[in-house]
């Protein structure tokens, strides 16, 4: 018998897809409000599901603060520079300028979730992400890696929260929120409440503070994540983890 109420949390049902994800061979196309809104804001695929453009880079040149010592809020291995390894799933050895030495002080994104893309696998970067919603709604589930492990539960087992993210704040959806650095976390798209969101999307911006780079990035692999969360919880999340090889360089943009 399917369970009535979410692992995370006992007053929500369990959570689960509101949309699909494409897996068919041959690539539906979006809608064409998504198509058009996808080409205004000139977004492209993003590795983690859905899509995205980069709207702003820091110029401002400052110390990579993660190269010697991970930040006190953080449970994350720091690497030392002739490391081939950062965590499990690392995305890339060097950032985009060749130089790890340096980071831009942060960066901004536009981020879109869509019917044929509703899906961003869980992740988590070194840095600190301030989100701020533009339209739609959806829900965010974060593993709290960085923290202490849950007090009564198996050893290694971590925090983890959800919420939904939209425009009625009277209920507690959520405006702008903000993910620390070491945290794991996953995105999908809901239904809309008036129109049962086909089309609509969930559109993001995201400001990473110091600015994103993909070797400060990494995706949580399914060995980690059961790794983390209790056997009930991994039942019930294991379709929001990244399946699949590792992105290719060409895929970083």
């Amino acid at each position: 018998m399917p369970k009535s109420s979410s692992s995370i949390e006992s007053s929500i049902p369990p959570l689960t897809p509101h949309y699909a994800p494409d897996t068919s061979s041959a690539e539906q196309p979006e809608s064409p409000s998504t198509t058009s809104l996808i080409n205004s804001l000139n977004l492209q695929k993003h590795i983690e599901g859905g899509y995205f453009a980069e709207i702003d880079r820091n110029p401002l040149i400052i110390p990579n603060p993660f190269l010697l010592s991970s930040p006190p809020n953080q449970l994350w291995t720091p690497t030392p520079p002739d490391s081939d390894d950062i965590a499990p799933g690392r995305t890339t050895l060097v950032p985009r300028s060749g130089d790890d030495l340096m980071r831009n002080a942060s960066t901004s994104i536009f981020y879109l979730l869509t019917p044929r893309s509703p899906l961003g696998a869980f992740h988590r970067n070194k840095g600190r992400t301030v989100h701020t919603l533009i339209k739609g709604r959806g829900r965010y589930v974060l593993i709290h890696a960085d923290e202490m492990d849950v007090k009564g539960e198996v050893e290694g087992k971590k925090r983890v929260e959800t919420f939904v993210v939209g425009h009625n704040v009277e209920r507690g959806e959520r405006a702008c929120w903000v993910v620390e650095g070491g945290k794991y976390k996953g995105t999908f798209l809901m239904l809309g409440e008036k129109d049962g969101g086909e089309g609509e999307g969930l559109l993001i911006s995201e400001t990473v503070i110091p600015g994103f780079e993909y070797s400060d990035h990494d995706f949580l692999t399914l060995e980690r994540f059961r790794e983390l969360v209790t056997e009930e919880q991994a039942i019930e999340l294991e379709w929001m983890v990244r399946k699949g090889p590792p992105p290719e360089e060409s895929e970083l943009l």
